[in-house]
Formats: C-alpha cells, sequence, structure tokens
C-alpha cells in the first residue's frame, strides 16, 4: 500500500520524493554496502546510488534504478548528501527485518535540500511511523575512472561459482590473487594462508562462465580484508561481471534480483595491493 507524505511545513517543495511498496528492495541493497557507517546519497532522475567508502581503496555502489521506485520525482538535476547508513539501514527496518507473509513495509522518503533532514515515512498494517535523519554535507568521492574503453580483462561468471570459491578458499590469506589471461590458466583465484597456497582455476568453457573477454594475461593481489564486504552482494546476486583496467584496479559488478524480479546492481571497486614480479608467479 503507498501512502502520501504530508506537504513541508515551510511549503518548500521536496527536492527528492520517492515511494516503495516494499521497504524490503531498498534495505537490502544497502545491507549489501553497509561496512561503513556513513553513505553518500546521489539522486539523478535515473535513479539512487548509495556509495559506501574505506581507507581510500574501495567503493561500493548500490544502484537503484528510478523504475524500481512506485514514484521517484528528483527536482533538481541531481541531489546529493552524506547519511549516517546504519541509521537508515535501523529506519527502514523498524517493523523487522522479516515480515509476515503477504504483508510489507510501504515507504515513502523525502529530502527538502541542504541541511534538512531525510524524512522516511514508513507504514505496516495501518501503522505508521515517522523518522528524521540528520543529513551532512558530502564529501568528495573516489572516482576509479572505470569506463569500458579502459577494461583490458572481463568476465561474467554465475554468482554460485564465485560463492563456491570463497567459502573454498583459504581466508587467513591476506591476499586474494587474481588471474586473468586469454590462454591457461584462464580465471584463477589464488591465497597464501597458514596451511600453504591454495589455486582455484575456472575453464573459459565453464558452465558457470558467461562471457569470456580477456585481452592480455594480468596477475593482481587485492586485500582480503577490503573483498570480504563485498560478500554481502555476492549472497544476493545471480551473475557477478568482474573486470580489470590497465593499472590493475578491480570491479566487482553484481546483479540482483529482488523479489519481484526486478534488476538492481551493486558495485564493488578495488585497488590493487601490490605489484606482482615475475619471480613470485
Amino acid at each position: 500500500m503507498s501512502f502520501s507524505a504530508p506537504p513541508p511545513a515551510s511549503g518548500e517543495p521536496y527536492v527528492l520524493s520517492a515511494s516503495l511498496d516494499n521497504a524490503r528492495h531498498l534495505s537490502s541493497l544497502l545491507r549489501a554496502v553497509h561496512f561503513q557507517d556513513h553513505a553518500t546519497c546521489f539522486a539523478t532522475a535515473s535513479g539512487l546510488r548509495v556509495t559506501v567508502e574505506d581507507a581510500k581503496c574501495i567503493q561500493a555502489n548500490a544502484f537503484i534504478q528510478a523504475e524500481i521506485f512506485q514514484e521517484f520525482a528528483v527536482q533538481e538535476e541531481s541531489v546529493m548528501f552524506r547519511i549516517n547508513l546504519s541509521v537508515l539501514l535501523d529506519c527502514l527496518t523498524i517493523f523487522g527485518t522479516s515480515s509476515l507473509p503477504g504483508t510489507s513495509t510501504a515507504l515513502r522518503m523525502c529530502y527538502r535540500g541542504y541541511g534538512y533532514p531525510l524524512m522516511l515515512f514508513l507504514e505496516e498494517g495501518g501503522v505508521v511511523t515517522v523518522c528524521k535523519i540528520n543529513t551532512q554535507e558530502p564529501e568528495d568521492l573516489l572516482d576509479f575512472d572505470f569506463c569500458s574503453t579502459k577494461v583490458v580483462n572481463k568476465i561474467i561468471l554465475q554468482s554460485e561459482g564465485l560463492r563456491e570459491a570463497f567459502a573454498e578458499l583459504d581466508m587467513t590469506s591476506e591476499v586474494l590473487q587474481i588471474t586473468m589471461s586469454p590462454d591457461k590458466p584462464y580465471f584463477r583465484l589464488s591465497t597464501f594462508g597458514n596451511a600453504g597456497s591454495a589455486h582455484l582455476d575456472y575453464p573459459r568453457d565453464s558452465d558457470l562462465m558467461e562471457a569470456f573477454h580477456c585481452n592480455q594475461t594480468q596477475t593482481n593481489r587485492y586485500k582480503i580484508s577490503l573483498l570480504k564486504p563485498s560478500t554481502k552482494a555476492l549472497a544476493l546476486s545471480c551473475k557477478v561481471s568482474i573486470r580489470t583496467d590497465a593499472q590493475g584496479f578491480l570491479s566487482l559488478q553484481y546483479m540482483i534480483r529482488n523479489e519481484d524480479g526486478q534488476i538492481c546492481f551493486v558495485e564493488y571497486y578495488c585497488c590493487p595491493d601490490e605489484n606482482i614480479t615475475e619471480a613470485e608467479l
């Protein structure tokens, strides 16, 4: 059930207003990028992007297209603010994280502009809760400049293949080494933990491999501590696109299908940990 928020008391229009029949569509995606307390929200006519960063080494973006919402209106070219993501998630799940069958929490979200709080109106079973969350001035975000023309290697895997890999690999290793190559081993994940080295290879004709576009052999290492948060998105996803550029920066794009069959995306960017010399391979 959708409902309308009251007009702003000051008479000023909302620069952002959105409504969802099921708040879980938003909260589940936000949990997939919730590894720091604060996030930057960026809204345009095409939808909402929520960005979380850590240590200038990793960035996660949750994309919620305008079509996912029952209503989505942005009165300016773009609207941007910083918010406490932990508080936002607590508010979105104020009626509990799992509703009874056939029931859901309806959401209306409104923002009047710079200096004003984000207003949430949540309704379930005839009960309405109003939350006001203070917003902050957004900070400068990292620009990984990951355009398609700079991508050197790209593969698309069914997510179950990567989930199995993360379950099998030795997570006592400080780094995850990723090898992508037009020749064998094609796609290899390696760890170097307490039990020694472990490698997991995926042939290019594997049933789990949906696309394979590798132009050159690359081997890069990434801190497992930085990649671990992305497993939240992996758990929700059905497919994952793995891309690297010439500098070894990593893009993990997760395709997530919500309860209504709609498609959303969560993307993680990660800096390489160190250069690998031929002697180490």
